[in-house]
């Protein structure tokens, strides 16, 4: 079964890499390549089991990440000669490069931001004289908070796959299950449903072999790009919580 999905709020491989900076409370002019590199490839290895669409950008970053951590890597030769009795100039930092484009990329993206949110304004606001709607019933508009983005979610998964990794049995049964995104949505809902419309992340995950697993997950993001569900975190690196929207409740 193949399932490719692609949700607008995947911006490319520079939003990413902003989301970890602030996830890790990083310094954007003094960035540790090390970690930094090392959770953005542990992003990437959930995108690709979720074979996700347009992969390769994200590759490409990574790979300078790895050509500028393995540049800062090397020793500095301070046995360097000097001109004119005029002391040399001081090697760039190769995280310059990479720093100057995050910035540019985050003045655009908070441009990008401040405009959809006066277009989100200006969206209920109508020059015509309202009619009377009541025979429709109340408009109510769904809570989403602006806290989570599917960046967390994908780490969640990650973070998921490792304990699921570590608990797998050295021997086990192989067997075929069909299970369609569609019919996962529908026990996603029975669930928060019967379980007084939340529950954890990790608790949709704890049977099923990695196809269900990634089953769950893409029915998850649709879920939520259909606003049917929310995601709420209380703080860094704690429990998910999977919620229904107010309006189906």
């Amino acid at each position: 079964m193949s399932y490719k999905v692609k949700l607008e709020v995947f911006e490319g491989p520079l939003d990413l890499l902003l989301h970890l900076i602030n996830r890790l409370e990083i310094d954007i002019y003094d960035i540790p390549m090390a970690e930094l590199t090392h959770q953005y490839i542990q992003h990437l290895q959930a995108m690709r089991i979720l074979q996700l669409d347009e992969l390769s950008e994200y590759l490409v970053l990574a790979a300078t990440l790895l050509e500028i951590k393995s540049k800062m890597l090397l020793p500095i030769n301070e046995d360097e000669e000097f001109v004119d009795d005029v002391d040399f100039e001081m090697e760039v930092d190769p995280r310059d490069e990479l720093v100057a484009r995050l910035i540019e990329y985050r003045k655009y993206k908070e441009a990008a931001n401040s405009l959809k949110e006066s277009a989100d304004e200006r969206a209920y606001h109508f020059t015509k004289t309202p009619d009377d709607l009541s025979f429709y019933g109340e408009l109510v508009v769904p809570d989403i908070p602006d806290d989570m983005n599917v960046f967390d979610l994908i780490g969640a998964f990650q973070r998921m796959l490792d304990r699921k990794r570590l608990k797998a049995p050295v021997m086990a049964n192989i067997t075929k299950s069909e299970l369609s995104v569609s019919d996962k949505m529908d026990d996603i809902m029975s669930l928060l449903d019967r379980d007084g419309a939340s529950c954890s992340f990790d608790s949709l995950f704890k049977a099923g072999d990695l196809s269900d697993m990634v089953v769950t997950f893409l029915s998850l993001l649709e879920l939520m790009k259909r606003t049917d569900i929310t995601v709420s975190q209380n703080g860094n690196f704690d429990e998910l919580m999977i919620m229904l929207c107010k309006e189906d409740k």
